[in-house]
C-alpha cells in the first residue's frame, strides 16, 4: 500500500474541477447558513426570555430588529435606511446621557 495520496482533481478537465469547486463552495455556504440560522434562533430565543430590566436592554433588542428590518427588502428605501441609522445613533446618544446621569 502507498502513502502517498493521489489529488484526484488534477486527472479531471478543468469544466469537471470548476463544477467540483462550485459544489463545494455551495455546500459551505449551506452549512454557513444553517448556522447562522441556528445562532439567531438562539439569540431570539434568549432576547425572548426575559423582559428587559433597562431602557439600554430595550434598546439592544429594538437595535437587532432595526438590524432585520435594514437586511430586509424594505429597509433597502433610503428614507427608512436614514430613520433605521438615526434611531440607533438615538439609542446610542440617549444611552450615554443616562449613563452620564447615573
Amino acid at each position: 500500500m502507498t502513502e502517498k495520496t493521489i489529488d484526484l482533481d488534477q486527472h479531471r478537465g478543468m469544466a469537471a474541477q470548476h463544477a467540483t469547486e462550485l459544489r463545494r463552495m455551495r455546500a459551505d455556504v449551506e452549512a454557513n447558513a444553517k448556522a447562522l440560522q441556528e445562532r439567531q434562533l438562539e439569540l431570539e430565543m434568549r432576547l425572548l426570555a426575559s423582559p428587559a430590566r433597562s431602557w439600554a436592554e430595550a434598546a439592544e433588542k429594538a437595535q437587532y430588529l432595526l438590524s432585520l428590518l435594514a437586511d430586509s427588502p424594505a429597509g433597502q428605501d433610503p428614507r427608512r435606511k436614514r430613520l433605521i441609522a438615526d434611531v440607533v445613533e438615538e439609542f446610542r446618544r440617549l444611552g450615554n446621557e443616562s449613563s452620564a446621569t447615573s
